[in-house]
Order: C-alpha cells, then sequence, then structure tokens
C-alpha cells in the first residue's frame, strides 16, 4: 500500500521544514530547510543539547564580549544541525540568514558567506546548501550578489508574484512562497 507521502514523493522533492534529525531520518526528504526557531526548538531535545555546548565553548574560545559570543554560537549551532541534516538527506539545506538582516544587503551578504565558510571549515561543500534570505528589496539584493559568486540562494517570505518576478530576474536558485495552509487551498472536507 502506497502513502500519500510516498505519493507525493512521486511528484516532487519533498523538504523537510524542521531540525529534528530522527524525523528526517524517519520520513527521508530530499532536502531539508531550518530556520532560528526550528534550531532552538531541536537544540531543546535530549540527544542535541551537546550542539548548544559545544557551540558555547567554541564561541567563547573566540570572543571575549558577551554579544559576539552569542552570535558566534547562534551561527555555530545553526551550521551544526545543517551539517547534522546533511548527512541524513541526499540533496541540499537551507540555512536561515537572521531575519534581523532582512533590509540590509551587506549585512545579509556577510552573514551568508560566514555561514557558508563555517559549513566549508566542517567538510560540506557550497554546493549543498541554500542560504535563505527573506526576500525583502535588500535581500533580493543580496542574494542576486551571492548567486553570482556560486552561493546559491533560496528566497522565503514571498507572499506575491512581484517579489517572485524579483527574485527570478535577480537569478536566485530557488523560491519558497507561502502559499497559506493546505486547507485554504482544497477546504478542509474536500
Amino acid at each position: 500500500m502506497t502513502s500519500s507521502l510516498d505519493h507525493l514523493r512521486k511528484h516532487t522533492n519533498i523538504v523537510a521544514d524542521t531540525s529534528d534529525i530522527s524525523t528526517i531520518s524517519k520520513f527521508k526528504p530530499s532536502e531539508a530547510t531550518t530556520n532560528p526557531s526550528l534550531i532552538l526548538s531541536s537544540a531543546k531535545i535530549d540527544s542535541y543539547r551537546h550542539f548548544l555546548y559545544e557551540a558555547a565553548t567554541l564561541s567563547k574560545q573566540k570572543f571575549d564580549s558577551t554579544s559576539e559570543q552569542l552570535e558566534e554560537a547562534l551561527d555555530f549551532l545553526t551550521v551544526r544541525f545543517g551539517c547534522e541534516l546533511l548527512k541524513v538527506v541526499p540533496g541540499r539545506v537551507s540555512t536561515e540568514v537572521d531575519a534581523s538582516l532582512s533590509y540590509d544587503t551587506e549585512a545579509s551578504i556577510k552573514k551568508a558567506k560566514k555561514l557558508i565558510s563555517l559549513y566549508e571549515s566542517l567538510g560540506f561543500s557550497r554546493t549543498r546548501v541554500l542560504i535563505k534570505l527573506a526576500a525583502t528589496w535588500e535581500g533580493i539584493q543580496a542574494a542576486q550578489i551571492l548567486e553570482n559568486e556560486g552561493i546559491c540562494c533560496n528566497m522565503t517570505l514571498i507572499f506575491n508574484f512581484v517579489q517572485a518576478v524579483a527574485c527570478a530576474e535577480a537569478g536566485v536558485t530557488l523560491i519558497s512562497p507561502f502559499v497559506g495552509r493546505i486547507y485554504d487551498w482544497v477546504g478542509v472536507n474536500s
């Protein structure tokens, strides 16, 4: 008997929107995406807590300032989860640039390059990573520059056709439009 997931898998790529590695192992998506809230939620799970300690230890060794330590720890934690996901999925993992940078092109570029550098330092090629950016005007400009430098981007927070077209014109690798819940399209009882 074919499950709904198996049927869907025949027609599209399954992308897991979670950082729970055991769930990803169970359902076997082709790709995965992360964001800070998913990672922090997964970091509370006992089997992943060691990632928090590893991130905190490394950031304390690198920086004296608490704010720099926190930023470094969050970046490392994000990439560390991404690396674990890359061990499970055959495709790519999208890693989100902090939403607070959504209106700062240069800061978004700098963060994206830092995340890619962390992946590469941990043995994963940039070809397996998509940098996820908000599809603001500034985010789209950042994505265009990053794509031209060989860093693939996944644009998120796309709510309309104009944003999607702007992303396409910028040459981004992937867009993740917000289409609403499936129930909004097919109805609860359909």
